[in-house]
């Protein structure tokens, strides 16, 4: 059975609610300021039966220009729209309006209704009937089925069904129930001994009972308690549906109409659209920067500004990209269909379609900002999952809160992901908790850097390995995660973009130059460590000549890594050969007698005993020796 939203559209007394009761046999008004005047103020909703089964759900919209944001509010989900059009009157004002939300709303599919036929002769319903096509065309109502009914007397009530059956079966897109489920809420109210009950219609996904879903932009936790589908109680409602649902912890008076219940963390707060808009062709009014402007858009109305990105004014028939900043938060979706009307008066303007729902601010005439924008209209998912990765070069982004910028699935990008990945156009890092995302693009920026800064490091620092990894990552990534930056640096020296030994990183293939200067100092050190023997000099006592200072230091800590010098402690060091001969002395002394003291190191080695000292110290260290409890004691460590 397939699930369909019918509305309907037209001016006010044009007959809507009568139509719907006759073929429902139910009344849509349900405030009894709506009965007493004979008007719909609010969006009403009932459904009927099909002959083949299916189950139409149909909207009842308000008609009367007062109640224009109720109109647009019910638009949200419909499948199919009922023009409803009085015979005795024609085309209203009120019904050209509801044609251009509609259209710029994006409906496709239509039915023209002209109703009240009992009131009119044939020659007046012929010439009503020319005129109403003549005003549709060039709107997606051209060449919509038209049916003559009389809502009072039942007339053409039976061919309408068979066109709504023939629509649905024939030319209705299936909604994607397998997406991540999303409810616009048009009604919040609360039951006695129920608590609060949300309406709306579910546009995407599915939504099961004992579900855990967010409110947005209010950002409160909501469980699921109940569901109900054309007042039937259900385990499941799909997209498509018309539904009512019964919610734990959250309170009426904290939901309002414009709020979205949907998955946590599916979707992001925003008071910043990036659109196309356009402004119709028939208004009368010139869109200018900074204009304030009524936003409509799912179930929501928001003042807003509109600042032109692209063009010093917007005028009729034209359209252009525009930044909307908005007075208050919503959440929304790339994609979603917008109304905009003027402040004052208010009157319908034009509208579109989001290109970007979560922004950032953007200067006017900016030629990259414009490109992009360009290319999320005119782009697929995966290309706009590539620019909304790009923005985030200098922190990466997670999977998870791609999806949530983007209000689709993690499923629904994976495809796309892996395109992405196979080309080489993003870096895709898998950790336990989350992947993270990066565009090559900001990779390469980045690379260029570090290997500007290697290429300068080595040639001021020739006698070192590199960089130390710690610096480059505070320089360059700092807002990158330590993991995820070692799992980049990983990838990298395994591709041999950066060579690495230990924490250093260097350019690719770099070694430290054997050069007639570093021989020159390697020979100084050896010399100066093998006369001083075990009277050891400290290093910044060593007269190095013209050699500069900060040379003998690299030499001597490559001196270290190649196993030639021995660190004794910080500003003592000696070579490597002449301390292995004092463990292997002093390791034969303590297998004769238990006990070595700082004096008998004095003398074992004919030095003082402030180079005796360093010498036991050491051997700690190395677990030869360790200490009995006096300072100058010690004995075998094992």
């Amino acid at each position: 059975m397939k699930n369909i939203i019918v509305g309907t559209a037209g001016h006010i007394d044009h007959g809507k609610t009568t139509l719907i009761k006759a073929l429902t046999g139910r009344n849509t008004d349900r405030w009894e300021e709506e009965q007493r005047r004979g008007i719909t103020i609010d969006l009403g909703f009932t459904y009927f039966d099909l002959k083949n089964g299916d189950r139409v759900g149909i909207i009842d919209v308000p008609g009367h220009e007062k109640f224009i944001n109720n109109m647009v509010a019910g638009v949200v989900g419909m499948d199919l729209v009922l023009l409803v059009v009085a015979a005795d009157e024609g085309i209203m004002p009120q019904t050209r309006e509801h044609m251009d939300i509609l259209g710029l709303l994006g409906i496709k599919k239509s039915i023209l209704v002209i109703n009240k036929c009992d009131l009119v002769d044939e020659e007046w319903l012929e010439l009503v009937e020319e005129e109403i096509q003549e005003e549709l065309e060039g709107t997606f109502l051209e060449g919509a089925p038209v049916v003559k009914v009389s809502a009072a007397t039942g007339q053409g009530l039976d061919e309408l069904t068979d066109t709504i059956q023939q629509l649905m079966s024939d030319e209705v897109v299936a909604k994607d129930t397998q997406t991540i489920p999303r409810l616009p809420i048009d009604r919040a109210f609360t039951l006695s001994g129920f608590g609060t009950i949300i309406t709306g219609t579910l546009i995407s996904g599915t939504i099961t009972r004992e579900d855990v879903l967010e409110m947005y932009p209010i950002g409160k936790e909501c469980k699921i308690r109940n569901i109900q589908v054309h007042g039937q109680n259900q385990d499941k409602c799909y997209a498509g549906q018309r539904v009512a649902i019964n919610l734990s912890n959250v309170k009426k008076k904290e939901i309002r109409r414009g709020c979205v219940l949907a998955p946590k963390n599916s979707m992001k707060n925003t008071d910043l659209l990036d659109v196309k808009l356009k402004v119709l062709e028939d208004s009368m009014r010139i869109l200018t920067n900074h204009e304030r402007l009524h936003l409509y858009t799912g179930t929501s109305e928001i003042l807003c500004r509109a600042v032109l990105l692209d063009k010093e004014q917007i005028g009729p028939g034209e359209e252009g990209l525009v930044q909307l900043r908005l007075e208050e938060e919503i959440a929304v979706k790339r994609g979603d269909r917008f109304v905009v009307r003027f402040y004052s008066p208010m009157e319908t303007i034009g509208g579109g379609i989001v290109l970007e729902p979560n922004p950032v601010r953007k200067k006017r005439f900016d030629a990259q900002a414009i490109e992009e924008l360009k290319k999320k209209e005119s782009g697929s998912l995966g290309d706009v999952m590539e620019l909304q990765i790009k923005e985030h070069g200098d922190t990466m982004i997670t999977l998870a809160e791609l999806a949530k910028v983007m209000a689709h699935s993690v499923d629904e990008l994976k495809e796309y992901l892996e395109e992405l990945e196979e080309s080489g156009t993003i870096f895709v890092f898998p950790m336990k908790k989350d992947t993270y995302l990066w565009h090559r693009d900001s990779e390469f920026a980045v690379r260029q850097k570090i290997e500007e800064t290697l290429q300068k490091y080595h040639s001021e620092h020739p006698y070192r390995y590199g960089m130390k990894k710690a610096e480059i990552h505070n320089t360059f990534l700092k807002k990158i995660k330590p993991n995820i930056f070692d799992a980049y640096i990983e990838r990298m020296t395994g591709e041999n973009v950066y060579g690495r030994r230990e924490e250093y990183l260097s350019l690719p293939g770099y070694e430290v130059p054997k050069d007639a200067m570093y021989l020159q100092t390697e020979k100084l050190i050896e010399d100066t460590f093998e006369k001083a023997g075990y009277d050891f000099v400290r290093f910044s006592e060593i007269d190095f000549g013209k050699i500069p200072r900060q040379t003998a230091e690299d030499v001597v800590l490559m001196m270290i890594d190649e196993g030639k010098v021995l660190r004794i402690n910080e500003e003592m060091f000696t070579m490597k050969h002449l301390m292995d001969e004092a463990k292997e002395k002093i390791q034969n002394h303590l297998k004769e007698e238990n006990l070595i003291t700082i004096a008998q190191v004095r003398d074992m080695f004919s030095t003082s005993r402030k180079s005796a000292k360093p010498i036991l110290e050491y051997m700690d260290s190395i677990k030869v020796t360790k200490k009995t409890g006096g300072e100058s004691e010690r004995v075998a460590y094992l």
